[in-house]
């Protein structure tokens, strides 16, 4: 029995389909290319391609398809394209699910922290409810499409992943070449929290909710630690050795530059505890950004 995954070939989803593997599952890959292996099947989601039988008989799915909330800046073209890689895809994903004799045990679907929208100072964990912006109405609407499982009795789980940090790209990959320069700065006041997770535990905490059937609904994939922006500066740079800006980078330079992501992804506070995994017995690897930043790093 397999399990499936979409986004295999993105920055989280390499690493887990790794250690997937490594742990002796057969994983198989949804890709939109033609299949090179046995180990991989088409889907399109684009155009609402996705033959069910592909899913028929597979113990679990895991969900990561989607464009990158940071790939470029927000124009009305790529906001529909961010919300057509994530609502469609997952609605397609559900309707195949619909037409097996025997759906899988588990959905997992990924989400993201932004679902709370700006907290400010205020600790959050999953009892929350939805915040403000487009971030958050996104997540939702993603939310809900994955949710939609639980009708056929699949057990769902919605990774509400915070700031997730790998030494080969994603939001610390931009970050670096900046303050190996020694020009990393605090953005905006840097009052703003910064839920974190290494990308050691993103990949473990998501095979433990793979594994764990009391688990189910929303999930926050963060540290139990999160810090202020200005704090993540100065740790960054103390890791890689270098000097920071003591002067912060205003927020409307952010603005200027990147538009409506500077305001909901760079400035914008998610103060957020992983209540369910402590709750399930979840060890992180990682609680310390010092440690959890010189590990991938």
């Amino acid at each position: 029995m397999a399990i499936i995954v979409t986004g295999a070939s993105g920055l989280l989803g390499e690493p887990l389909v790794a250690a997937l593997r490594g742990a002796g599952e057969r994983v198989v890959t949804l890709v939109r290319r033609e299949p090179r292996s046995g180990d991989e099947a088409f889907w399109q989601p684009a155009e609402g391609v996705l033959d069910p039988a592909v899913l028929e008989g597979a113990r679990a799915v895991v969900h990561l398809a989607g464009a990158s909330v940071a790939g470029r800046r927000w124009s009305a073209a790529y906001k529909r394209e961010l919300v057509r890689s994530r609502v469609d895809s997952t609605r397609l994903l559900v309707g195949a699910l619909r037409k097996l004799s025997q759906p899988p045990e588990v959905l997992v679907s990924a989400s993201g922290m932004d679902f709370y929208g700006d907290t400010g100072d205020r600790v959050i964990d999953e009892r929350a409810g939805k915040g403000a912006g487009f971030l958050a109405e996104l997540c939702e609407r993603w939310e809900a499409e994955a949710a939609a499982a639980g009708e056929l009795g699949v057990r769902t789980v919605l990774l509400r992943t915070g700031l997730v940090l790998s030494g080969r790209g994603g939001a610390l990959g931009r970050m670096l070449p900046i303050f190996r320069m020694g020009l990393g700065a605090p953005l905006g006041t840097g009052k703003q929290y910064w839920s974190w997770i290494s990308e050691q535990d993103w990949v473990h905490a998501t095979q433990h909710v793979l594994e764990n059937p009391h688990i189910s609904g929303p999930v926050n994939l963060v540290s139990p630690t999160p810090v202020t922006n200005a704090e993540f500066t100065r740790t960054l740079g103390a890791a890689l050795r270098r000097s920071t800006v003591p002067m912060p980078v205003p927020a409307f330079a952010l603005a200027l530059g990147l538009g409506e992501f500077a305001r909901e992804g760079l400035l914008a506070g998610h103060r957020l505890q992983p209540a369910k995994l402590m709750d399930s017995g979840y060890g992180f690897a990682h609680t310390s950004l010092g440690d959890a930043l010189r590990a991938v790093l």
